[in-house]
């Protein structure tokens, strides 16, 4: 990569999509990470997923309750994350997210991809 190919953006100029209700996301792909910018307003509720991006869920204001782990497994636990305070995916990890109140995250995928797990529709996702 040359210093040519260095690129600055405007989060606000960025297009947004909701891939579901009461979640609002701008993304930057590049070639070996991609950030989401991801606001989730109270009672937003992602339901269990996983994706094969490893992922670092940085909070920027709000709060989100994750469940970490298979549905109904003796595993699956609950972790609440805040402001301030980044949860560590690896790859393929099952969790859902559940907003707490108005939350404001900062999502880094690697790889990067077009569609992580709340871009698909079946609940296995």
């Amino acid at each position: 990569m040359s210093t040519r190919d260095a690129s600055v953006h405007c989060w606000e100029e960025l297009a947004s999509d909701s891939p579901m209700a009461l979640l609002e996301r701008r993304r930057i792909i590049g070639e070996k990470a991609m950030l989401s910018r991801v606001l989730l307003k109270k009672g937003c509720d992602v339901p269990t997923h996983s994706h094969e991006n490893e992922q670092f869920a940085c909070i920027l204001s709000g709060r989100l309750r994750f469940g970490i782990g298979a549905e109904g497994s003796p595993q699956r636990r609950e972790v609440v994350v805040s402001a301030g305070e980044v949860l560590h995916l690896p790859s393929n990890v099952p969790h859902s997210a559940y907003a707490e109140e108005e939350t404001l995250v900062l999502d880094i995928f690697s790889p990067p991809s077009a569609a992580t797990g709340i871009d698909r529709g079946d609940k296995n996702r």
